[in-house]
């Protein structure tokens, strides 16, 4: 019954980035461009994580059933980032992108970022659930974990020098707080089963 209310709110930020094409995206649109599409990419991210969470605190198991188009858009904004990179950055010129991979550790953690989501978004089908198997299809998508961690790093190496108002250390302390919160269940209901 939500799910159309939930497209709409995922492609706002795609319908605002359309309209201000129209308007101005500033002295240097590419970058503009570039950072926009990350920062949702990262806040779909966080917003996916949150999903578990907010499920276990509320009793809302209704909640899980966003969960994939959440992730499904996270990946989306990722790949509108870095195709504006690869495009206008780099004119398609993959070796030059590789090099860049190589030697910035900031375009390094966020190619991890990118990379470990498409394995994600190919296997968010149920189709690929049955094919892999439940158990399978879970460890794969802890990966998610990884991107998280990825992404952040991404966003706080790029903005070390002079951090903007949506500063990467409020991602990097959610990140920490909901994965910090998965390890501190998992811990107690271990300790719990054993008792």
């Amino acid at each position: 019954m939500f799910k159309p209310v939930a497209w709409l709110l995922c492609l706002a930020p795609l319908a605002y980035l359309i309209y201000s094409l129209y308007l101005d995206l500033g002295a240097n649109p590419v970058e503009t461009l570039t950072n926009f599409t990350g920062i949702w990419s990262l806040r779909f991210i966080v917003i996916t994580l949150a999903i578990t969470p907010l499920r276990w605190l509320t009793g809302i198991n209704q909640l899980v059933n966003y969960r994939r188009l959440l992730g499904l858009f996270a990946f989306f904004y990722g790949f509108l980032h870095f195709t504006t990179f690869f495009f206008f950055d780099h004119q398609f010129d993959v070796a030059g992108m590789w090099e860049d991979v190589r030697l910035r550790p900031y375009i390094t953690a966020g190619f991890v970022a990118f990379v470990l989501m498409i394995p994600l978004a190919v296997t968010s089908t149920t189709g690929w659930i049955r094919r892999m198997g439940g158990k399978n299809w879970n460890r794969l998508h802890m990966l998610i974990y990884i991107t998280a961690m990825a992404g952040v790093l991404h966003y706080y190496w790029k903005v070390s020098i002079k951090l903007p108002p949506d500063n990467p250390r409020n991602y990097a302390i959610l990140v920490a707080i909901l994965l910090g919160w998965r390890v501190w269940r998992n811990f107690a209901r271990k300790r719990a089963s054993e008792v």
